[in-house]
């Protein structure tokens, strides 16, 4: 029985609705699904900084006790040279821990207490130092074998964990969830898929009877496209999944690297202190400085949205901070840095040279340039017209003077040299009556 056209055009007509509608659900729910997609992520991101946080804190506790330890056992000043760098980073690491979990009430009171409990410990490391300097040891020995530094230790340590625990449960959460999403879209892509083939089908068998060449060209073209969009839909959904979990476990591998850099550092200094000879105690202090530059620059990666270039003006102020702190607990505190930082990018790479060089240049200048008054380091960093940069650290000392030796092992200024020559920057020492001028001109990546 011969088919009409009307009942052509109206079962095509029919079947067409129904693929449209198919369609925007299938739009509809992939929108729905990528959205919950960039929650889970969000929420993923925001559980590994407070996991960040709590451990930072929780170490940086540890680090200041371990140096009024030292202190009380041997009355070495030696042991407090990390205690405030340990303190600065537990108050900072409390207050972004607090930022992060303002809004979730259900912390706020063990944040309450956490506040309170390193208060209290920080007054109680900080009331045994005092009274160890004043050679008060029998109050100090009181105090410490009170066991309250311990229990308040062991209270904040408790707080800690459970803090840590639910950034690993919303961790776990939002990858499950994340999963699920996942299945999810694979599966209405799958059923959307079929749903639009059997339409086509119908569409392709009704008007084949009335028009086969025509109904056999459109069924072919019909299919590579439906081919073509579901390998499109699947590589793309894998591609976004496998950018995400390489975004996440990069920023890991940065916090881990930041992390053990930092014990490397440590393990310097301790080896530093162990040794009688002062030429090799400098030699290491030194090498500490550089490895907590290369340090600085893990950890700002790991909190950046960028893994591949570094906010050089963020990166060198917490530098500069970090070695005022350090050349102060030195001994070296007669200079201090004043700072002109434009926001300059840079790659990872060169940003690890370009603080290694700034920590030369700098700890040099605390040494040497005012042995016997106070004065004044500048650092400035501006982005010239040629597509490169200058980084200049000039100070009013004794300055350079021709025909004495520069003082020191000459490690330092090989280091810069080679630095330079990778870098393909240009590097100059300049005389000023008085002070000296050290300038590094660098190429900037292209934008």
């Amino acid at each position: 029985m011969p088919i009409s056209s009307r009942f052509v055009v109206q079962s095509t007509i029919v079947l067409l609705g129904v693929g449209l509608l198919t369609l925007l659900v299938f739009v509809g729910m992939t929108f729905w699904l990528n959205e919950r997609s960039q929650v889970y992520f969000n929420e993923v991101i925001d559980a590994r900084d407070i996991r960040g946080s709590a451990v930072e804190l929780s170490s940086a506790l540890q680090t200041a006790e371990s140096s009024q330890r030292g202190f009380l056992l041997t009355g070495n000043e030696i042991y407090l040279s990390p205690y405030d760098s340990a303190k600065t980073l537990a108050a900072r690491q409390l207050e972004a821990l607090t930022q992060r979990l303002a809004g979730d009430p259900d912390t706020q009171p063990m944040l309450k207490r956490l506040e309170a409990v390193v208060a209290d410990k920080l007054a109680e490391l900080d009331q045994t130092i005092a009274l160890k300097s004043e050679r008060r040891d029998e109050e100090a020995s009181e105090i410490l074998r009170s066991n309250r530094g311990k229990a308040l230790m062991d209270e904040a340590n408790v707080f800690l964990s459970g803090i840590v625990r639910r950034a690993d449960e919303r961790l776990t959460h939002s990858v499950s969830e994340e999963r699920a999403n996942a299945a999810n879209l694979r599966l209405a892509s799958i059923a959307g898929a079929i749903l639009i083939v059997l339409v086509v089908g119908g569409v392709v068998v009704t008007v084949s009877r009335y028009a086969r060449e025509i109904g056999q060209a459109r069924d072919e073209v019909r299919a590579l496209n439906i081919g073509l969009e579901e390998r499109v839909t699947r590589r793309t959904a894998d591609l976004a999944q496998a950018r995400d979990r390489a975004e996440v476990l990069l920023a890991e591998v940065n916090h881990r690297v930041a992390n053990s850099l930092t014990l490397v550092a440590s393990l310097v200094r301790l080896q530093a202190n162990a040794l009688p000879d002062q030429a090799a105690k400098d030699a290491l202090d030194e090498m500490q400085a550089r490895i907590l530059a290369v340090s600085l620059v893990h950890k700002r990666l790991y909190t950046s949205g960028d893994v591949r270039f570094v906010e050089l003006d963020e990166y060198l102020a917490s530098l500069l901070e970090h070695l005022e702190t350090s050349m102060r607990a030195e001994g070296h505190g007669g200079a201090s840095i004043s700072q002109e930082l434009e926001p300059v990018k840079l790659k990872t790479d060169a940003s690890v040279n370009l603080g290694v060089i700034v920590t030369e240049w700098v700890t040099n200048a605390f040494k040497y340039a005012y042995p016997d008054r106070p004065g004044d380091i500048r650092v400035r960093l501006k982005r010239l017209d040629d597509g490169r940069a200058e980084l200049v650290v000039e100070d009013d000392g004794i300055g350079r003077k021709e025909g004495v030796p520069a003082r020191g092992t000459g490690l330092g200024t090989r280091i810069v040299k080679g630095i330079a020559a990778a870098m393909r920057a240009e590097v100059e020492y300049l005389r000023r009556d008085p002070g000296t001028v050290a300038r590094l001109v660098f190429p900037l990546p292209a934008d």
